[in-house]
């Protein structure tokens, strides 16, 4: 019996231990440096408030995070490798919004809806068309105007098939009646180079056109946020110019499912104060991005939404014929 009865003391105390072990090491996070991936280039737009966002965060935390690039197919290189990481909140990311897009056009393996533990929604992205300063279109109802005369003439770059600007510029030109040339590139910058060069006549990006619009390069015809821009307030929205479309695309930070609730209350508080800080407002401020911020429960609600959104776009846009047409 006393064996018995010790064998049994140990098993219960070892049982203790092991549902204790998760509750220890969750009161203790973070002890160590947390890896945090970019999925995008290092010194873009997306990095630079990223990088911001973590510098703030940090703090609150008491710990580095390492900010990690791991760019390539439109964000969705490293949202994976994000994704797939171990779920102790010592890996955590950006999500790109287009995964719910891509998720459904069959071009990355991750379900937004069941593969990704939310945290904090945190700002947009000023997206808009810009012509050169030479060209015949002064504004956006002329651009219009040329591209109904001669359809499909008229040719816009964008960062790449499928993404926002891309499914933006052809949601604008459904609304206006109107069908453009789309040139695919691998990227903003060289589809701004061209645009500059002459050999496409618009671009369809986020704001790598603000330094040459300013410098009087470029024209900007018209931006697609919800409100104008802080640093172009004389430039009309697609809306004012009576075309019901919005994009922002706005970027969130994640962490793979099945994070503690402990380690996830923890971020979701960092993130929250981090979002607030003026380290990070003047970061969007310098590229002119609407601070966006949600809370986790709050931002996963509003990926639930954007999946059906997609869901509707992708048809009405036969996003998976013009994919598939390259």
């Amino acid at each position: 019996m006393t064996t018995n009865r010790r064998q049994f003391t140990l098993g219960g105390l070892a049982a203790a231990t092991l549902a204790l072990a998760p509750r220890a090491f969750a009161a203790s996070y973070p002890d160590r440096p947390i890896t945090f991936i970019c999925p995008w280039p290092a010194g873009g737009t997306a990095d630079l408030t990223m990088r911001a966002l973590c510098s703030a965060a940090a703090k609150t935390l008491g710990q580095t995070i390492v900010v990690d690039n791991k760019a390539g197919a439109s964000g969705m290189l490293g949202l994976r490798a994000m994704a797939s990481a171990k779920p102790d909140g010592y890996t955590i990311g950006q999500i790109p919004i287009s995964v719910t897009r891509f998720s459904q056009l069959g071009t990355v393996q991750i379900d937004p809806l069941k593969d990704l533990s939310y945290i904090a929604r945190t700002s947009g992205q000023t997206f808009g068309i810009a012509v050169r300063a030479d060209a015949p279109w002064k504004s956006l109802k002329e651009f219009v105007a040329a591209a109904k005369a001669s359809p499909g003439k008229l040719t816009y770059g964008s960062a790449g098939i499928g993404g926002a600007t891309h499914v933006g510029m052809e949601e604008f030109a459904l609304a206006a009646g109107v069908q453009f040339n789309h040139i695919p590139y691998k990227g903003g910058a060289p589809a701004l180079q061209d645009l500059i060069g002459g050999q496409i006549d618009a671009l369809a990006d986020s704001s790598s056109w603000a330094p040459h619009v300013k410098a009087g390069k470029l024209r900007l015809l018209a931006t697609w946020g919800e409100k104008r821009t802080q640093d172009f307030p004389e430039v009309p929205t697609l809306r004012d110019q009576g075309y019901d479309v919005v994009v922002d695309a706005p970027n969130g930070i994640g962490a793979p499912k099945g994070l503690d609730p402990t380690i996830e209350q923890r971020l979701r508080e960092a993130f929250k104060l981090a979002a607030a800080s003026p380290e990070f407002a003047a970061a969007c401020d310098k590229i002119d991005a609407p601070v966006m911020y949600l809370d986790g429960p709050d931002y996963e609600k509003y990926v639930q939404a954007s999946y059906r959104k997609e869901t509707l776009l992708i048809q009405r846009l036969k996003l998976k014929e013009l994919m598939a047409k390259g």
